[in-house]
């Protein structure tokens, strides 16, 4: 073995040692399991869109969504969507098409008319929430998140 690759077996080696032990049931990378579970929709028949987002410059952006599912509510007053997501902080803004005219619609200062939630059910007043406000973290198996539609 020549110098070079004792220097690197020794680093990486030191590199192993230094890394911490994880807890069981931590999961940093990869994904995991999460259930959405949406309630009080305003509509049994209009279709909810939950927008995901992971990126917090990008929350509440057009466009800046990870990605988004449309889900009709088959004439039932709650929606539960199973999903995996990558491990992380996520952060969810759901809006009810009661219309059907697929946008959600606003008032002449910008305030939605139609039903609007968000992850943590947090309710903006006068501005739109922060991604920190709305955000939960993916790590393992099992998480749950119950939002309420705002009417």
């Amino acid at each position: 073995m020549n110098t070079l690759q004792r220097t690197f077996l020794m680093a990486a080696g030191s590199a192993l040692l230094a890394v911490p032990a994880l807890a069981a049931g931590d999961n940093p990378t990869g994904t995991s399991s999460v259930t959405v579970v949406v309630s009080a929709l305003v509509s049994t028949s209009s279709v909810v869109k939950l927008y995901f987002y992971n990126v917090r410059d990008k929350f509440l952006q057009h466009g800046g969504y990870a990605f988004m599912r449309a889900i009709q509510p088959g004439g039932q007053q709650q929606i539960t969507l199973p999903i995996t997501l990558p491990n992380g902080e996520w952060a969810v803004a759901i809006t009810q098409d009661t219309n059907n005219n697929d946008k959600l619609d606003k008032n002449f200062v910008g305030i939605p008319t139609e039903p609007y939630a968000f992850s943590n059910n947090v309710r903006p007043t006068l501005a739109a929430p922060d991604f920190n406000d709305c955000k939960f973290v993916v790590n393992g198996p099992g998480k749950v998140v119950n939002i309420v539609l705002k009417k």
